[in-house]
């Protein structure tokens, strides 16, 4: 994951991502499905039940941006939705939209942690908000129940253990010392949100666009391991999937098995 030591100081200064930049908008959208795959299946991760969040998010930031520039005038910003050097959960947290917790996802106290980050970067002041208090307190429920023991520390994970990059990052053959380690999880992996206490308080989104493929929630191990790329291509259209692409979750399902 060296991508991630990439334009390090546009990560820290937002003015070089957009010109005269003042404020940063953070924005938080549900996911969280109303209905859950079959339990005798692998799994994916819950946000990629539905279509591609970049592009969802994409074009509700930019409506986002033409509402604020038709009440206030002229307004200059980009929109971000997780594919460019911004830190979306620091930004969330300094706007007091929730904390950063010992899995390192951001935390709210109300809807738990399931939801995408986004934000506008424009040029106008604003008041800005304070950050919020951190409410893990001695819980250590993601640190046990991680399968592969990526989280090294509380609040630090080691990206190069975690299931996510194995399935998802990965372009070579997985570890054979992670066999048996990955709780049938074929992309991705929700296993520290899913035992985290505030998670119980989450609620199903309301976007028809996050809503799965009927077949996808009835799919069992054989129709993973006996899928064609056709039905790939069917079952998972505009789908976030399309980033490890066909063969590379045929990979992770084999290594499953």
């Amino acid at each position: 994951m060296s991508y991630m030591e990439n334009h390090f100081d546009k990560r820290l200064n937002p003015t070089l991502l957009v010109d005269d930049a003042k404020s940063v908008v953070s924005l938080l959208l549900n996911y969280y499905p109303e209905e859950l795959q079959n339990q005798d299946s692998y799994k994916i991760s819950k946000y990629a039940y539905g279509q591609d969040y970049h592009f969802v998010i994409k074009e509700k930031l930019k409506e986002f941006l033409f509402s604020i520039q038709s009440t206030i005038g002229d307004v200059s910003g980009r929109a971000f939705v997780d594919s460019a050097p911004v830190l979306d959960k620091a930004w969330a947290a300094k706007s007091g939209l929730g904390w950063i917790g010992k899995n390192s996802n951001l935390l709210t106290q109300k809807v738990g942690s399931f939801y995408f980050i986004a934000e506008l970067i424009i040029d106008l002041d604003l008041d800005y908000d304070n950050p919020t208090t951190d409410h893990c307190g001695t819980c250590t429920a993601c640190i046990d129940a991680c399968p592969t023991e990526a989280i090294v520390a509380p609040y630090v994970v080691d990206g190069s253990k975690c299931i996510s990059y194995f399935t998802i990052e990965l372009k070579e053959n997985i570890p054979q010392e992670m066999k048996g380690k990955f709780d049938d999880w074929a992309f991705g992996c929700d296993v520290c949100q899913d035992v985290c206490p505030w998670n119980k308080f989450s609620k199903a989104h309301n976007e028809p666009l996050f809503n799965p493929n009927p077949e996808l929630l009835s799919m069992s191990k054989k129709d993973w391991i006996e899928i064609t790329e056709e039905t790939f291509k069917a079952v998972f259209k505009n789908s976030s999937l399309k980033r490890a692409k066909f063969q590379g979750v045929k990979r992770n399902v084999n290594f499953l098995e």
